[in-house]
């Protein structure tokens, strides 16, 4: 057997991962320990894979891996939110690994922006996200071509017409002249650009911060990782009705 996952098979360490036990890392030691047992049959051997039959129990206790994966990318500024690029232009899925190359983001930026990029392959969080009717909140850190006055920010407050309707802002935070953080609960595509550039400015740079209760976790710009389910609780606390 290869050391690779195979479609229906993952590395021990993986599938206590995502059964909620900690890092690889820290579950590589729960085998070494001789805590995992497989099948009744206590293993040490990092490289064993764990096929869909077997059955997994930590000191007795039978466990089982989600099969929902959510991580969590810092997403680069240059980089595309699509799986494929015929101009062959960078995507996120290329620094992704590649079992997550299937998981879909939820939510996406558009090329110049940066910051939280959240996939999964779970459709009840993806609703809950996404929904417009769960008004989750996006926070974003904005950075204009020119000082803003502060009676054009009351503007975005009140709302700006744009195509598909009345675009506004949930809340605001002026940080400089020139920067700010802006809270939103809807979802128009490049929203703010877009109704900046309506008042005569240009946005020079865009951070996605937040996601409901979801920050941007600290990681490098182009790394990612997987959310625990403690992480995902939190992002589902986000909403009345979410999962408890």
């Amino acid at each position: 057997s290869t050391m690779a996952d195979s479609p229906d098979t993952m590395r021990l360490n993986r599938y206590l991962a995502l059964a909620g036990l900690g890092s690889r890392r820290a579950c590589e030691g729960l085998i070494l320990n001789g805590e995992v047992e497989i099948n009744g049959n206590i293993t040490t051997n990092l490289a064993t894979q764990v096929g869909p039959r077997d059955v997994v129990s930590l000191n007795g206790k039978e466990i089982s891996a989600s099969k929902f994966q959510t991580i969590v990318l810092h997403k680069p500024p240059g980089v595309h939110c699509t799986k494929s690029d015929p101009k062959g232009r960078p995507t996120v899925y290329k620094l992704l690994a590649p079992q997550h190359k299937k998981l879909h983001y939820v939510g996406r930026l558009d090329a110049d922006s940066e910051g939280l990029l959240v996939f999964t392959n779970d459709g009840d969080l993806t609703q809950q996200l996404t929904h417009p009717s769960h008004k989750v909140e996006k926070e974003y850190i904005v950075t204009l071509d020119k000082p803003c006055r502060s009676e054009r920010v009351a503007e975005l407050l009140e709302g700006i017409q744009l195509e598909e309707g009345l675009a506004k802002a949930a809340a605001i935070h002026v940080i400089s002249p020139r920067r700010m953080v802006i809270v939103l609960e809807q979802g128009m595509n490049r929203q703010i650009r877009r109704m900046f550039a309506h008042m005569g400015y240009e946005v020079e740079r865009l951070i996605r911060v937040r996601i409901g209760n979801l920050t941007l976790p600290d990681l490098k710009m182009g790394k990612w990782r997987v959310l625990e389910p403690r992480d995902i609780a939190k992002l589902s606390e986000t909403y009345q009705g979410g999962r408890k």
